[in-house]
């Protein structure tokens, strides 16, 4: 099933053997092994080819996918992370998920080798005692002014999320996809409507927009953000209609003054 699978994903995106085994940093004779079925593909290998090609491992292996045809292949148990979408991780000597850090020269390669352990391997790792126990988090660097008080520069610790159903409309979220690479926004959840995510900023100079999930690779639930600057202060209504007040009553004195003179 699955070299007749392969056949037709490939030959659907109009693709040659080259280059595919290019795009997925294999040898051409390796591909061609899976395709013709003298060679089977290792588990690192079947993730990355149905990343590649956007069906779930379950469906490359199971399903005669050419009966069905691309536009009506099921994507639902990528969506809710059913086809053993497997996230590469590091452990701590305790054997316990270290939180890994990426760093701004290594954000840009992110969306290529975020589920390559050897990519994950070589990232610094350490650990928060205060975060909940038995979740996956990893921290991001943020670059821009889009999300407010979350400023240039700082950076941010998401929880691993696998089902994005669960994306939970006006939240903050980390999302990374292929075209964008890494992007943190408020996310509104169309997943059920039209298979989008509306990505939202909190600073108001710029638009909202909407991304297919079907270019979606991770989302990262937004827990906390290390900055180096200090947030503007957020004033009560009833604190700035005391600031008001006082400057009123400080310009009505200083009037005052200015007619005895």
């Amino acid at each position: 099933m699955i070299t007749a699978n392969l056949k037709f994903l490939r030959k659907s995106l109009k693709k040659s053997q080259d280059e595919v085994a290019t795009e997925l940093g294999l040898k051409r004779t390796t591909l061609s092994g899976y395709e013709n079925g003298s060679a089977e593909p290792s588990l690192e290998n079947l993730l990355r080819l149905a990343e590649y090609y956007r069906v779930t491992i379950d469906q490359m292996l199971r399903k005669p996918l050419a009966d069905f045809g691309l536009d009506a292949i099921e994507r639902t148990d990528f969506i809710n992370g059913k086809n053993l979408r497997i996230i590469a991780t590091t452990v701590n000597a305790d054997n316990i998920d270290n939180i890994e850090l990426v760093p701004v020269k290594a954000r840009a390669g992110y969306t290529n080798g975020f589920a390559d352990p050897d990519y994950i391997r070589v990232l610094p790792a350490f650990n928060m005692p205060f975060l909940a126990t038995g979740k996956k988090y990893r921290t991001f660097p943020i670059i821009g002014d889009s999300m407010p008080p979350v400023a240039d520069g700082s950076w941010v610790t998401g929880e691993y999320l696998e089902n994005w159903n669960f994306i939970k409309s006006g939240n903050p979220y980390i999302i990374v996809t292929r075209d964008e690479g890494i992007v943190f926004k408020t996310v509104f959840n169309h997943i059920g409507d039209d298979g989008t995510l509306l990505l939202c900023s909190t600073n108001p100079a710029y638009e909202p927009y909407s991304i297919s999930v079907d270019t979606v690779c991770e989302v990262w639930k937004f827990t906390h953000f290390i900055s180096s600057e200090l947030p503007e202060p957020n004033l009560s209504k009833s604190e700035i209609n005391a600031t008001v007040m006082n400057l009123q009553r400080e310009v009505s004195m200083l009037k005052n003054t200015m007619k005895r003179k």
